[in-house]
């Protein structure tokens, strides 16, 4: 009798396959049996050879962690991405090596068949930082493509890789269906404004404090962003160092049955604790600890935490452009949001 494999026994790879004649178009597969598969495309390779440069992806090394990726992305229904065109429009560069791989295409490649996806495409950015290790190759910017069985990259003239390249946004406007990367934090005004002027739909990662920052509170007021399912505390930097930092994904995506409504306690202003309630010097209405009053009607503030977990989908809306700054006996406390029961 064959012996049951354990999940941490279970293991998946994609791998790509160039030919030499052929430089621009590949093979892309799933397999559980890594070393065959390669052994029929390495045939002179001693196992050894084959294995060493065959990393696996729990070592993966990037930006934005395969493990965030995938917890994200699991989340929405299959149906979110069948038959669309799926762009990643930010640095996201394909290698042979996974370890130089965007996690998004490797979240993409992976789940393609499952997904039920028309097609994928990436750009990778030729800038001046080697952001995936990809030595030299960093620095050529292109554009990868695949239906989900070839695969194609493409090396147009002048162009830079970056989202706002008149490329990028053709594609975008021509191709694109839904928008997934992790955008430069540097230079997150320019891409939200981009995106969101794109009407396209898409699931970004961006800093956790976008909800009560100026720029960013009109696009939340308006209803057309709101926050995805998780945060991303942790990051890849380009020396594939763990660096903490507090960002958090943000959709136009319908959320369903989001796990974060708990943390919101919606009770009568009377049963919220003397200690997370007070009101400020214009006499406005603070709560904190994700408290929120349903019996009145003015404004109050909140921080950002309720508006992460889904306050404005629970009958409540920002009620103006800018973050709100209390003053309490005359000293300035940190910035907040200004919403109302609708």
């Amino acid at each position: 009798m064959a012996k049951n494999k354990t999940a941490s026994e279970f293991k998946q790879y994609v791998y790509i396959v160039q030919a030499s004649n052929t430089g621009n178009v590949c093979k892309i597969g799933i397999t559980d049996n890594l070393e065959r598969r390669l052994k029929e495309y390495n045939r002179g390779l001693s196992p050894k050879d084959i294995m060493e440069k065959a990393k696996k992806v729990e070592n993966d090394e990037f930006y934005t962690r395969y493990e965030d990726v995938e917890k994200e992305l699991s989340m929405y229904d299959k149906s979110v991405w069948k038959d669309k065109t799926v762009f990643c429009n930010c640095d996201d560069a394909v290698d042979e090596d996974e370890r130089k791989t965007s996690a998004f295409v490797l979240y993409f490649l992976k789940k393609f068949k499952e997904l039920g996806l028309k097609k994928l495409i990436c750009t990778h950015y030729g800038g001046k930082v080697d952001l995936f290790n990809q030595g030299s190759k960093s620095y050529v910017a292109y554009i990868f493509t695949t239906d989900g069985v070839k695969i194609e990259k493409k090396y147009p003239k002048g162009y830079d890789g970056s989202f706002d390249h008149p490329i990028s946004l053709k594609i975008l406007e021509e191709e694109a269906d839904i928008v997934c990367t992790n955008p430069p934090f540097s230079r997150s005004v320019d891409y939200w404004n981009m995106i969101i002027g794109s009407g396209k739909q898409f699931l970004i990662i961006s800093n956790i404090t976008n909800v009560k920052n100026d720029t960013y509170i009109p696009y939340f007021k308006a209803n057309q962003v709101w926050a995805g399912y998780n945060e991303v505390d942790w990051f890849r930097n380009p020396k594939r160092e763990l660096t903490r930092a507090a960002g958090h994904w943000y959709t136009n995506i319908p959320i369903n049955d989001r796990l974060r409504f708990k943390q919101l306690k919606i009770v009568p202003l009377k049963d919220i604790p003397e200690k997370y309630k007070k009101h400020d010097d214009s006499k406005t209405l603070l709560v904190d600890n994700c408290y929120i009053p349903n019996n009145i009607e003015k404004p109050f503030a909140v921080s950002v935490r309720p508006i992460l977990n889904g306050l404005l989908e629970k009958g409540y809306k920002i009620v103006q452009d800018k973050q709100y700054r209390p003053y309490v006996d005359g000293k300035e406390i940190f910035a907040r949001v200004l919403v109302q029961k609708i």
